[in-house]
This record gives C-alpha cells, sequence and structure tokens, in this order.
C-alpha cells in the first residue's frame, strides 16, 4: 500500500484567488525518501499539510480531487486518526514545543492518545536515542540548540510510531554542519524503520544527495518527478524557477560543453573525478594529459 497518493489534485486557500496546487499526481512508497524541490510558493508546504490532513480539516480552502494517506482518504478521515500513521515536522520547531522538558514534549502526543504509561515511557526512550538525544529527558526545550530543537521536534513525531515522516524544510535555520548531520539522521532513521520520507527542501545539493527521488515544483504543479541524476541534470532549468543549481550539476553541464557531443551527469565528487581522470587519460577532443 503507498504512503500517499495524490490524484488531480487542486486546493486554493481561502480568500485567494491564485491556486496553491494545479492538477498533482503524486506517488510515495513506503520506504522512500521523497524529496518536493521547489522556491517559496512552489506548493511544498501544502502538500505537507495535505498529507497530514491539516489541509482541509484545519485550513480551510477549495479542494478537488483526491488524497489518501496508506489507502485512507484524508476528507473523511480526522488530522487525529491520522496522526498514527503520519508524523510531521514544521521549519520553525519552536512552533511545535511548548513543554516544559524534553520528555513531556516526546511523550505529548502518545499520552493524548491514552497510550499506558509505560508505554509511553518506553516510547520517549525510543524515540529520543533514534534522533541522539538520549538522556536530555529533563532538559528544558528552550536550552536547546537549533539542531537539538528539531531533534526533540522529530523524536515527538517519532513516538506516535508513524509510519510515514513529513518535514518541512527542517534544517533551514541551521549551519552546513548542521544540515548534513539532521539529514544524515533522517536517511538513517528511514533505513533503521522502513518508513516513508516526505521532505519539502529549496537547497538542491541536499535534495541530490539525501533523496531516493525528487520531484521538483513551481507554481503549484510538478515540473519533473524522478531520480536526483535525471531531475537535477538541467541547471539552466532550476535556475529559471529560482533554485541554485547543484555545483556537481553546473560541473556537468560545463564539461560537456567543453568535449561537445558528450553529455554528463554527476551526483559525486566520486563520479566527477573518475570522468574528469578517463577524459584526461583518453586524451580526446585536446585534453591535455
Amino acid at each position: 500500500m503507498r504512503a500517499l497518493q495524490m490524484r488531480n489534485v487542486c486546493f486554493t486557500y481561502e480568500g485567494s484567488e491564485k491556486p496553491a496546487l494545479s492538477g498533482i499526481d503524486l506517488d510515495v512508497e513506503q520506504g522512500e525518501f521523497v524529496t518536493l524541490l521547489g522556491r517559496n510558493g512552489s506548493g511544498k508546504s501544502t502538500i505537507c499539510m495535505l498529507a497530514n490532513g491539516l489541509i482541509p480539516h484545519a485550513i480551510p480552502g477549495k479542494l478537488d480531487g483526491r488524497t489518501e494517506v496508506f489507502g485512507l482518504s484524508i476528507v473523511d478521515h480526522s488530522v487525529a486518526s491520522l496522526s498514527t500513521m503520519v508524523g510531521i515536522v514544521f521549519q520553525e520547531p519552536e512552533s511545535q514545543l511548548f513543554c516544559m522538558s524534553v520528555e513531556e514534549e516526546v511523550a505529548f502526543g502518545p499520552e493524548n492518545l491514552a497510550v499506558p504509561k509505560e508505554e509511553i515511557a518506553e516510547r520517549v526512550e525510543w524515540a529520543l536515542s533514534l534522533v541522539g538525544m538520549k538522556g536530555s529527558n529533563s532538559r528544558s526545550p528552550a536550552t536547546l540548540s537549533g539542531g537539538e530543537k528539531q531533534r526533540v521536534a522529530i523524536a515527538a513525531a517519532l513516538s506516535m510510531r508513524p509510519s510515514m515522516l513529513i518535514l518541512d524544510e527542517p534544517a533551514y535555520a541551521l549551519d552546513p554542519a548542521g544540515r548534513v548531520d539532521m539529514y544524515s539522521m533522517l536517511r538513517s532513521l528511514k533505513d533503521k524503520l522502513g518508513m516513508a520520507v516526505l521532505l519539502a527542501e529549496r537547497d538542491a545539493e541536499d535534495a541530490a544527495e539525501f533523496s531516493n527521488r525528487i520531484v521538483l515544483m513551481d507554481q503549484g504543479r510538478v515540473l519533473r518527478n524522478g531520480p536526483p541524476r535525471e531531475v537535477l541534470s538541467d541547471p539552466d532549468l532550476l535556475e529559471r524557477i529560482g533554485l541554485e543549481p547543484t555545483q556537481l550539476g553546473e560541473l556537468s553541464s560545463l564539461l560537456g560543453e567543453r568535449l561537445s557531443g558528450r553529455s554528463f551527469s554527476f551526483l559525486t565528487v566520486e563520479e566527477a573525478e573518475a570522468a574528469i581522470v578517463r577524459e584526461v587519460l583518453s586524451g580526446k577532443d585536446g585534453v591535455r594529459r
């Protein structure tokens, strides 16, 4: 069963004349790490809020088409009922952290589902261990760094034992090292738990490194949907829709121009290095050995 299935989905926020989404078809399979890549206003966050039922139950607007989460229509099921299957983490963790301690934050969701106390305690320890925050139970969220706050927000989502985790630009406020740490952790979680991960992101570099599949979005529509190598192979397209191309994507394009008639697509530095070495050693097209 698919974690998420959207068919011809259109949505316009109440009070707006411009659709936020237009004719969206999207599937997310169990165990996939899928990134929605686009600039602000491209429709990424709207898809995230549809996928856990905030739209249409908490955020009004005109909704057409069909969205299903693990076979359940988001229209026919409440946010609370979907929360046991879908966890969501927003861009700013402060918007989700409101308890006096880390332990209380992580326990909040299961407590509201009347989970037995013994199981809640087990879930808290399990979730904090998964995100690398074991032993932080008594700390106040106010004393945590930005990266630690996001880890606690993710732990709070994981304590509900969801089958799909949705994250809306979770590393936006982190420094480069913090971003790498965050996404490495997310990929590890996906591998350990076998869950689907749906990530909204506007940084193509991060999307290229950590995604199984990228959905490139602009003005509420899907422009491309496929493996990172395919979706990010056109730096000019990314620039036209307001995104920074990956450095390796630009290198692929430049090398293709230098060696006319050849096509290159690099995802890793190792791939780029190997291709350049091959060209140098081959002595073709005037490249100096």
